[in-house]
């Protein structure tokens, strides 16, 4: 009996610190999931290049404008984080307005082939941070540089990056390129050695682009793609282990409605626009990015007229929202 009892003890007292060890473990994950959880930002790209402004001449958006697609977007959708392109040409205004709605900011400081304008770029880019650090959270020297340049302004990029770190500026920097580029043009993936200088990684993926143009993925429908892109931030996050990985653009075009186009390669015509297959391949993306704990921003939050002819009728068609007034929303994003 008394050996019964001793055992039936032990028992009580080994349940007693399981079940404790069960409740630190569960709290420890809590703690975790909740700092994951404050960590994660879903973002839409904001450009106010709408309606007939054209970026590379004509007159720039003003700050009436600017306010204007920003009361738009915290309206009409569940956005308050956006990531800009460029400082300069009065754009810098966006960060004050985003400011004052409480709208977070990855700022992209534009980057190209003159780089005189480029030190103008990180010269107001450090300026924009050190007096809004609260607003942007983030910073990237340049937007697929090396997917139109290929490797000759890598240079640029080291120096924007350089000069950021030696202006003690706090926000974490990157530079933002598509997934192919993160992985040096290479399958499998393989790294570039920009993440000797960089604290994060953004990577774009487009599954609508790779249908027409790539060989190595030359298929993927709209209920394919948020597989498509979670596969690629895996491929990403595994070449580049301890690095924060964000999904820095992805989306698909809203129209013209049931458009498609063929993969120069295969023939294939996978991908079909519409608003209803935006919708679902946003919001499915969005989904399974706040399962990993994954930072995502929408492509795009306005649509734009100008885009290049080489996109085609498929260029201007990849905003959430209207690119002309009164500047609606699809409310799948509300």
């Amino acid at each position: 009996m008394k050996q019964s009892l001793f055992f039936l003890a032990a028992l009580l007292i080994c349940t007693g610190i399981n079940n404790a060890f069960a409740v630190r473990n569960a709290a420890h994950k809590q703690t975790i999931n909740k700092k994951t959880a404050n960590n994660v930002m879903h973002c839409v790209a904001f450009s106010p290049y709408v309606g007939e402004i054209n970026p590379n001449y004509g007159p720039q958006p003003t700050p009436v404008l600017i306010d204007t697609l920003l009361d738009s977007l915290v309206k009409e959708t569940r956005f308050r984080c956006i990531m800009t392109y460029g400082v300069l040409n009065g754009l810098d205004y966006t960060f004050k307005a985003a400011k004052a709605r409480k709208i977070k900011v990855i700022a992209v400081l534009w980057l190209d082939k003159d780089k005189e304008i480029n030190s103008q770029s990180i010269s107001k880019g450090i300026e924009v941070a050190r007096t809004y650090p609260e607003t942007i959270v983030k910073l990237s020297c340049g937007s697929e540089v090396r997917t139109r340049h290929g490797n000759v302004f890598d240079s640029e990029i080291v120096r924007c990056l350089d000069a950021l770190r030696e202006a003690g500026i706090k926000q974490p920097a990157t530079t933002i390129d598509t997934w192919w580029e993160w992985c040096n043009r290479a399958n499998p993936c393989q790294k570039t050695g920009f993440e000797a200088k960089t604290d994060w990684i953004g990577i774009n993926v487009f599954p609508w682009w790779e249908n027409k143009h790539a060989g190595v993925h030359t298929c993927t429908t709209a209920e394919q793609a948020a597989d498509f892109h979670i596969a690629r931030m895996e491929e990403v996050s595994r070449t580049y282990p301890g690095k924060d990985v964000v999904l820095t653009e992805f989306g698909w075009p809203n129209g013209p409605e049931g458009g498609t186009e063929a993969n120069t390669r295969t023939g294939q015509k996978c991908g079909v626009a519409g608003v209803k297959n935006q919708a679902f391949v946003i919001n499915s993306t969005l989904k399974k990015l706040a399962v990993k704990g994954w930072s995502g921003n929408v492509f795009e939050a306005f649509s734009e007229k100008w885009k290049p002819e080489d996109e085609g009728a498929f260029g201007s068609r990849w905003g959430i929202c209207q690119g002309e007034p009164p500047y609606r929303c699809n409310q799948a994003f509300k």
